[in-house]
């Protein structure tokens, strides 16, 4: 897909464009997290968007590429983005994934599959795409359906958002 690409440069944070909705469009509070390799490489990149600043986390966007630690998931294990989004709501239930459907859905001109997963607990709804340049996209929003229309917000985050300095 053409707004999916891999950075030149050697940033301070992420190897790759972070795929997820401009925090001016979200009307909470922002938060990053790194996901650091023992060599200090970046192996991930998750955003938890709260909802209306404290009134408890609404979404988790992650971001993994390839030979990510995290992407290794064992079959019915619910994905790390989940297991970040039960923490961060200080929910202690055993959650697993019970289904899966792959779903077409129009991006732009683009065509992207989507899959989403069923969950034990259904007041998480999980999806997850992979991005042309092998970036694994997962979201996972707590009691709010994940539709379409949440695609069009998807945008590659500047850079300088994980610059240290």
């Amino acid at each position: 897909m053409s707004f999916l690409r891999r950075r030149s440069a050697t940033p301070a944070g992420p190897d790759f464009d972070v795929l997820a909705m401009d925090p001016g469009d979200w009307p909470g509070n922002l938060g990053a997290g790194l996901l650091p390799a023992p060599d200090g490489s970046c192996q991930g990149v998750f955003l938890r968007y709260d909802l209306f600043g404290g009134r408890g986390p609404a979404m988790i966007i992650g971001n993994l590429p390839e030979g990510s630690p995290a992407r290794e998931v064992p079959e019915g294990e619910i994905p790390f983005e989940v297991g970040q989004l039960l923490l961060a709501l200080e929910n202690d239930e055993e959650v697993t994934v019970v289904g899966a459907e792959d779903v077409p859905v129009m991006q732009g001109d683009n065509l992207l599959v989507v899959r989403r997963l069923k969950l034990s607990e259904g007041r998480i709804s999980c999806v997850q795409f992979d991005r042309s340049d092998g970036v694994l996209v997962t979201i996972a929003a707590w009691d709010r359906p994940i539709t379409d229309d949440l695609y069009a917000l998807l945008k590659p985050l500047p850079a300088e958002l994980f610059q240290q300095g």
